[in-house]
Order: structure tokens, then C-alpha cells, then sequence
């Protein structure tokens, strides 16, 4: 079975519809911009998708996710196979008081150093026009059924 996770999409309209996003953090992504954003994700195996989903809210950003109803956004394929659960929201987050937790990874590959790093080093409002570019690519459906889900 392939693997599943789940994840937070936040909006917000101010005046035009803003998404949050996080940058994916270790020195792989540290240089990049486009392509290296996500949602606040995570796996999970014998939760709801829900319930996962709110707990690695929490676990990525260091704050529990916003008190306020979430609608399935959809499920989304990516290409390596892996399912990602998409829940949607409309609410506002101080995008400043990221503080994620850490992974652990050898780094440089093959050097024999672990290091830690946090998941998402930084979080932005973006505009949805930009998000398209910011998110990795296995992500970007979602900003279509977002809409969809808006009107």
C-alpha cells in the first residue's frame, strides 16, 4: 500500500485569496524557492485523516491548528505514488511564530554526520497566483479544487 499522509491548506481572502505555506527545511531545500513550499503535512497509518492532519498542523508550525471547521478538500496523487489528504480552512495564523520540529539526516549524504533540522524553516501568506510556483509540484492540484471548493 502506498504511503498516506494528511495536511492543513489555510486561506485567507485579504483582499485577494492568500494560502499559508511553509518552506521545507535541511540544506536540500535551503537554496531553492519554487517548487519547495508545502502545506503543513504529515504521514500517518491507523488515524483519521482529520485527526492526522490537525496533529501535524501542530507539529510543523509549533501551534495547534485554528479552531474552526475544516471540508475535505479531496485526495491528491502524487507522482511517486503517495496519497496526500487535503482539509481546508478559512482562517488566519500568524505565519511569524513558526516553530517547527526537527528531523534528523545525514548530511552531507554519504559524510557519516547527523544533523537536525527543522520541517519547515519559515511560513508565508502567499497569493494564490504565487503559490502555483512556490508549492512542490505534487501539491499544485490542490489550489484548483480550492477554488472550486470557493465558489
Amino acid at each position: 500500500m502506498s504511503e498516506r499522509s494528511a495536511g492543513i491548506l489555510l486561506y485567507r481572502r485579504s483582499p485577494g485569496l492568500e494560502v499559508l505555506l511553509g518552506h521545507m527545511g535541511s540544506p536540500f531545500w535551503a537554496g531553492k524557492d519554487d517548487g519547495a513550499w508545502s502545506i503543513p503535512k504529515g504521514l500517518y497509518t491507523d488515524e483519521e485523516p482529520l485527526v492526522a492532519a490537525l496533529r501535524e498542523f501542530e507539529e510543523e508550525t509549533g501551534s495547534p491548528a485554528p479552531a474552526v471547521d475544516y471540508a475535505l478538500l479531496g485526495e491528491f496523487r502524487y507522482s511517486s505514488g503517495k496519497h496526500l489528504t487535503v482539509f481546508a480552512a478559512e482562517a488566519d495564523f500568524d505565519a511569524e511564530s513558526l516553530r517547527s520540529n526537527t528531523f534528523t539526516v545525514e548530511w552531507p549524504p554519504r559524510s557519516g554526520r547527523v544533523q537536525e533540522y527543522p520541517e519547515l524553516d519559515r511560513a508565508a501568506w502567499v497569493p494564490r497566483s504565487e503559490a502555483e510556483t512556490k508549492l512542490v509540484k505534487g501539491q499544485r492540484p490542490m489550489l484548483p479544487a480550492l477554488l472550486a471548493h470557493l465558489l
